[in-house]
């Protein structure tokens, strides 16, 4: 069976375009009530990684948030909102992304996003055990709103890598450990959203990160919305709209293998407007396939070689230490050099999994991921196949 995607233009966010735009792309899909009915108790789930101001692209937009709920409530679902950012409290990033305030003039709570429980998923096809937010588990569906961002790991997040934020506080941290293969990471996330009650995924992408996201990079003009049951589907429609391979992103070909959704374009059936329009070839992403080797289990100097590596900027690094704190592997991949803290932290390469938590959290944007020159070499070529295919993506 196919999936359906609606991709809906949309140039701004002002609330009675984005209301117009979230309200065409849902009734594509069949209406709200396909999300919904009246006095069910629906979390509605934003990617709020971290409290900033809307215009740096790090989360989901407090007027594509607004919009869902007023379309939700008017059908008279009993809605709740939450997520657990990757560093701190989730009440102080919801109130200083301006999701809460969304939030309150809809009259729509936050949920307990902040304590977990131990979930045994038993039919897991990989992961059996999780920690999951209470609030996550304490509904009868949630709705995905994620941001279309870069990521260092998965090279994108979208709707499939959005649910992480259902596993509390440094619980998330602890996967990572766990879970060091990415493709293994990218299993654990898929079993995630096999077991939680998802009834619906909007993309905002109206505009996106590129560059060193998912907290570091650029926004960019997107001009679109993404609507679908299937978070495989839209994360391949995704991918399809900044010239990237959908297979590079490892959750969308394991999302089909364990059955999450479709990843195959000819299965999709793209609905709304004319997606040529809005297919940007240019985005600033990493172009490469994601490593299949756990970090640890490489040699150094293959690594060094092959591999990407997070590198700190120090004329930018304010050594606030998040890295550091973050940094769960032990002995720590990054640390301090000298007590006193005046220089930036170092790195150790040979102990660092590539999990890349220190750059998706640094709050002073002051580390990227570098390319070896091999790697650099294998983009550019993918990047002119990607061109010479234009109008093909």
């Amino acid at each position: 069976m196919s999936s359906r995607v609606s991709i809906i233009r949309c140039d701004s966010y002002d609330e009675d375009e984005v209301y117009r735009a979230v309200k065409r792309g849902i009734e594509y899909l069949g209406g709200a009530t396909q999300a919904a009915k009246s006095g069910e108790r629906i979390v509605l789930k934003p990617n709020v990684l971290w409290g900033d101001r809307p215009e740096t692209c790090i989360n989901t937009h407090p007027s594509v948030f607004e919009a869902i709920g007023r379309i939700l409530r008017e059908i008279g679902a009993d809605l709740l909102y939450g997520d657990s950012p990757g560093f701190g409290k989730p009440e102080y990033h919801m109130r200083k992304s301006g999701i809460m305030s969304a939030a309150q003039k809809l009259g729509i709570p936050l949920a307990d996003f902040e304590h977990g429980m131990e979930v045994e998923f038993k039919d897991s096809p990989f992961t059996k055990l999780f920690t999951v937010a209470k609030g996550a588990l304490d509904c009868d569906g949630l709705v995905s709103i994620p941001k279309l961002k870069t990521h260092g790991l998965m090279r994108m997040t979208g709707a499939v890598k959005n649910q992480f934020g259902c596993v509390p506080g440094v619980q998330t941290h602890v996967f990572h450990i766990r879970i060091p293969n990415p493709y293994d990471f990218a299993r654990m996330l898929v079993s995630l959203n096999l077991l939680l009650k998802m009834r619906l995924f909007i993309l905002d992408g109206i505009m996106a990160m590129e560059g060193n996201g998912p907290r570091g990079g650029r926004p960019v003009k997107m001009g679109f919305l993404l609507f679908s049951k299937d978070p495989v589907a839209l994360d391949t429609i995704m991918c399809r709209t900044i010239g990237l391979e959908p297979e590079i992103v490892p959750t969308n070909p394991i999302g089909m293998e364990y059955g999450l959704g479709i990843c195959n374009l000819d299965e999709i059936e793209l609905v709304g407007d004319p997606i040529d329009e809005l297919i940007n070839i240019q985005f600033d992403v990493l172009r490469t396939p994601v490593p299949s080797r756990d970090m640890h289990k490489v040699p150094s100097f293959i690594k060094k070689a092959l591999f990407s590596r997070p590198v700190i900027d120090s004329e930018r690094c304010s050594k606030c230490g998040t890295c550091v704190e973050v940094c769960r592997i032990e002995p720590k991949a990054i640390n301090w050099i000298d007590a006193s803290k005046k220089n930036p932290p170092v790195y150790a390469y040979d102990r660092c999994i590539r999990c890349y938590c220190c750059q998706e959290l640094c709050p002073e944007n002051a580390i990227f991921i570098k390319q070896p020159l091999v790697r650099k070499l294998l983009t550019r070529q993918i990047m002119k196949s990607a061109t010479s295919r234009k109008g093909k993506v």
